[in-house]
């Protein structure tokens, strides 16, 4: 790589730690996603208000723990099961403990999440604090899923500023390098298309519609085709993960189980819309 200048080397002019007081940082990254979870929240307690669903603020705050909780759980164990099964089988102390113990015991953090083991996470926590509570899961979930893509829109930035989950190699004029990349090449900044269509794009159709939804699960059969689909064609500029490669017809996991997230958008659809026609 020859000193890039200009937008293709911005990733290099990016810190990932936006300040830090001894041994205490903020990185942009996790200021990135509780702007997210934040934004979510907001717009949620908005559409109560004007919408006039039948809940208080005090049930959605309650709920974002649960579903927090969900995330967190099911995006790290999704990313084990999904995308590095091999290690972990045999390092089973480093799924939740943040050291590694090949050589010796090194702190090293936790990483590696997975955006579809979070949904399955949030989904589940969803379903048992609606149980629990006596609330419609699909009116609540028809009720959150327009305002997620937004948060998506700063965690996908919250990627870029960390210099990571870069595209593939490119040679398009807005590549960019990025400094943890070990082949210097020219990439694809996957990170903002992914902001920008998962988020942006999507959150502006389903806040559009919101108010039109003809039955409830509507809208989040929506955000499941609408997200796979979108997804899917990123991942063809998205570099896949060392370990897997490309897997069946040459697609990446990412694919694999976006194709499996439109489906059950589409069953979701079917069954709700069936569901709604008996009950008439």
């Amino acid at each position: 790589m020859d000193n890039p200048t200009g937008w293709a080397s911005l990733p290099s002019h990016i810190s990932p730690v936006l300040f830090q007081i001894g041994s205490f940082q903020l990185r942009w990254y996790s200021l990135m996603y509780l702007v997210a979870f934040g934004l979510t929240y907001f717009l949620v307690v908005r559409r109560i208000r004007q919408e006039k669903f039948p809940y208080t603020p005090e049930t959605i705050q309650d709920l974002f723990i649960w579903i927090v909780l969900g995330l967190i759980l099911g995006g790290r164990l999704g990313y084990v099961l999904f995308y590095n099964l091999d290690y972990y089988s045999h390092h089973l102390l480093e799924i939740f403990l943040p050291f590694e113990f090949t050589g010796g015991v090194r702190f090293v953090g936790i990483s590696g999440m997975s955006f579809h083991g979070g949904l399955v996470g949030v989904l589940l926590a969803a379903i048992w604090f609606c149980r629990r509570n006596g609330i419609a899961f699909w009116n609540i979930v028809d009720l959150i899923c327009p305002a997620v893509p937004l948060g998506y829109t700063f965690g996908r930035l919250g990627n870029f500023l960390n210099g990571e989950l870069w595209g593939r190699a490119t040679t398009m004029p807005w590549g960019m390098y990025f400094p943890l990349d070990p082949t210097g090449q020219l990439r694809h900044p996957s990170q903002l298309y992914e902001a920008l269509f998962e988020g942006i794009v999507l959150f502006a159709i389903l806040w559009a519609i919101r108010r039109k939804s003809p039955f409830d699960g509507f809208l989040f059969s929506l955000y499941l085709i609408g997200y796979g689909l979108i997804r899917f064609v990123i991942e063809f500029f998205r570099e896949p993960d060392a370990q897997l490669g490309l897997l069946l017809f040459s697609l990446s996991m990412g694919q694999i189980l976006c194709l499996l997230m439109i489906g059950a958008g589409l069953a979701v659809f079917w069954i709700r819309k069936t569901a709604v026609k008996r009950n008439r």
